[in-house]
């Protein structure tokens, strides 16, 4: 019973350091809510409570996400800003380059496989 609870306030006094580390070391920015001087007065003063707290509240607000869908058709005829102009792209790899594959398909050719 003993050492359970010194794992407790253990785990605890830990929990509470890392909380107070991470308001410490946070950008002014990422202080939501409360200005950073009060965030650690808030952590210094409650202990665990503020340290929850300041875990709940510092996760950062996500910003949406865009999602690329591809277009139909070849994408090759496509620029970025969405004309329909053809252009020459680069090739990606090498499985998108044809005179690569072409070239493979020679060496294949003149040298079948031996089984």
């Amino acid at each position: 019973m003993l050492l359970s609870g010194a794992l407790l306030a253990l785990f605890l006094t830990g929990f509470w350091l890392y909380g107070l580390t991470d308001v410490i070391l946070s950008p002014e920015t990422a202080c939501r809510g409360l200005s950073k001087g009060a965030w650690i007065a808030v952590v210094a003063v409650t202990f665990i409570g503020g340290a929850f707290a300041w875990v709940i509240v510092r996760r950062p607000v996500r910003e949406p996400v865009q999602i690329s869908v591809p277009r139909p058709g070849n994408p090759e005829e496509y620029d970025d800003a969405g004309d329909t102009a053809p252009h020459q792209a680069a090739p990606a790899g090498p499985d998108d380059d044809r005179e690569f594959l072409r070239a493979l398909e020679a060496d294949i050719r003149r040298n079948p496989p031996l089984s």
